[in-house]
């Protein structure tokens, strides 16, 4: 629905396998994540209007991002964006709860102005962090399309997921092409990401808007709480 599966996934398999390279794990779980996201897109699509035109050339953008990023993962420790995590997300959430009115109503801007160059280049450093960590990117992206172009958190979640599906192709790629993928863990993971992405739009699709915006609260709140344990921790 809003995004944050890698602050759950991620951890899991850095528990489960603690003797595996991190770039392996995060293959693996841009493997099962892509097969999630691709599913909320088909989800979405059947009921939600997506403006394809629009949204593909970030799309790109992101996916070159994200190619970068997966390479910066293999020689530097993605720990290292760990303490940041919880305060973009902090931020985010404070700027919502703060601005009730925010993704009410979907009253989508043009891809063009000042504001795309905000959002754009919002999109593309979102791209590099997901290919590089990646935990929390659905709910930055949802966050982008709200307060950049002016969409309602149901269309924000249906346009985020399309550019998260680039950002976890082109990772994947990259992860697959030097060998850092467990695809007999993936395969598994894909087929809950694929029940549990089918469960999640769903219901985003059921409670519109303002099910979505409080569903974004909570979960946010939850990653930021999580995310900051696991930082003191580290």
């Amino acid at each position: 629905m809003v995004g944050g599966g890698g602050l759950i996934q991620i951890p899991a398999l850095f528990a489960v396998y603690p003797n595996v390279a991190p770039a392996t794990l995060l293959g693996t779980s841009k493997f099962g994540g892509l097969f999630g996201t691709l599913s909320a897109v088909a989800r979405y699509a059947q009921q939600v209007t997506i403006p394809w035109r629009a949204l593909l050339p970030m799309a790109l953008v992101a996916l070159v991002m994200s190619v970068g990023g997966a390479w910066l993962a293999r020689v530097v420790a993605p720990e290292v964006f760990r303490p940041l995590v919880p305060l973009m997300l902090l931020a985010v959430l404070v700027y919502v709860v703060w601005r009730k009115d925010l993704g009410g109503e979907h009253a989508p801007r043009a891809f063009s102005g000042s504001h795309h160059l905000v959002g754009a280049g919002l999109i593309a450093a979102i791209g590099l962090y997901d290919g590089f960590f990646g935990p929390g990117t659905g709910s930055l992206l949802i966050f982008v399309f709200v307060r950049c172009y002016g969409y309602d958190f149901l269309h924000a979640g249906a346009a985020a997921r399309v550019i998260n599906v680039a950002t976890n192709s082109a990772a994947l790629s990259f992860f697959a092409l030097h060998g850092l993928v467990l695809w007999h863990v993936g395969a598994g993971m894909a087929v809950c990401n694929i029940v549990g992405a089918a469960i999640g739009a769903r219901l985003a699709l059921r409670g519109g808007s303002a099910f979505v915006r409080k569903a974004f609260i909570v979960i946010v709140s939850l990653l930021i709480l999580r995310t900051a344990w696991t930082a003191l921790q580290s």
